[in-house]
């Protein structure tokens, strides 16, 4: 839980609400801004690719510990960058870290917890993000208070993140859990039902993340204030945090597939809301909506690929992964510019509620591709 709160929860999404005081105190556009998020989660997606490899059988443990310990150093460089091209390779090796604590980390995880047939603790492991998202809000309504810029926003995180990586490297003693000597995953099932499941995981990508990136950029756009702009990211953590745990229990009422579908449903009307609901409310509901719904659509996707793939779970869990990164590239770059095009965030934000629906309708589809 503490190291996806580090590379996750803040690696990840620190940038959301530090980037309105970059984009007014360095002239930022949302182009650039949009750039600068695509460059993240390009490296998640290289990161995604190389993970999916036989290569790192037997040293996953160490593997994570260099992706958490690197999340630490590059948050502290973000704050010392001073321009476009190294803001984008920073956020490129950050995303790669991210991506590399990720998979790995799940990959020790969840084989621990199936041999102690404790499963339903992956609520808390995926709770990890919303909290890491928290603690950021928090650091940065000290932050406010305390009168500092941007820059000071990613040293906080790079401090947030070293004391993360101290306590995982105490905590996580061991490699995955295995029966005699390591193997070598078999390949991914030939499955039409298994392919939607993928195309869908990243249409999720880039709905989510127009949102997940701008919507404290979109509260600035309505002069909500400083404050409430870390508050509205603050709420989004908090909701987050307990959101596996419930949707697992939904899940548990109306099938996997169903469950995924409707956090979609939901998270488009979030998204929906944040622009089209007059006033605060609208961001607020938007942010709660996003962070009750886009962590647990993460997990529910990967568990869905996982009981398609059993024998091949980490190469289908970085073969999600990818696809997710696919579309997190493309939503920022679209968005920022749509966004400098019709000079606010309102057509970006109905065009990523619209890839949420598409990717309910195509998981809806492939449970009855795999159910004939």
């Amino acid at each position: 839980m503490i190291a996806m709160a580090v590379a996750m929860g803040v690696g990840r999404f620190v940038y959301t609400p530090i980037l309105p005081g970059m984009m007014q105190q360095l002239g930022l556009s949302a182009a650039d801004a949009g750039l600068i998020a695509s460059a993240n989660y390009l490296g998640y997606l290289v990161g995604a690719i190389l993970a999916a490899g036989g290569w790192a059988e037997g040293h996953e443990r160490h593997i994570m510990l260099a992706g958490l310990g690197a999340s630490a150093l590059l948050a502290g460089a973000m704050g010392l960058a001073d321009s476009l091209a190294l803001f984008l390779a920073v956020r490129f090796l950050a995303g790669l870290a991210s991506a590399f604590v990720m998979v790995f980390l799940a990959s020790i995880v969840f084989s621990h917890l199936a041999n102690a047939r404790r499963s339903d603790l992956q609520a808390l492991h995926f709770g990890g993000v919303g909290l890491g998202i928290a603690s950021s809000s928090a650091l940065m309504l000290f932050l406010i208070a305390a009168g500092t810029d941007w820059r000071g926003g990613w040293f906080g995180a790079a401090a947030i993140s070293a004391a993360g990586f101290v306590a995982v490297a105490w905590l996580v003693d061991r490699g995955p859990f295995v029966v005699g000597h390591p193997r070598r995953e078999p390949k991914l099932p030939d499955s039409w039902a298994l392919r939607k499941v993928i195309l869908a995981y990243g249409l999720f990508g880039l709905g989510y993340i127009v949102t997940a990136t701008f919507l404290v950029a979109i509260v600035r756009e309505g002069d909500g204030g400083r404050q409430f702009e870390a508050v509205v990211w603050l709420a989004t953590g908090l909701a987050g945090f307990p959101s596996v745990f419930l949707w697992n229990r939904v899940a548990n009422r109306i099938g996997l597939p169903s469950a995924y579908v409707l956090a979609c449903i939901v998270e488009a009307a979030g998204v929906t809301a944040s622009v089209a609901t007059g006033g605060l409310a609208g961001p607020l509901v938007g942010g709660i909506l996003l962070g009750a719904t886009f962590i647990a659509a993460t997990s529910l996707g990967l568990r869905l690929a996982q009981l398609m793939a059993p024998l091949s779970a980490r190469r289908a869990l970085a073969l999600m992964t990818a696809a997710f990164g696919v579309g997190q590239i493309a939503g920022p770059v679209l968005a920022g510019v749509v966004a400098q095009w019709s000079g606010s965030f309102f057509l970006p934000s109905l065009g990523a509620a619209a890839a949420l629906l598409a990717s309910a309708a195509i998981v809806w589809s492939a449970e009855r591709t795999a159910s004939t």
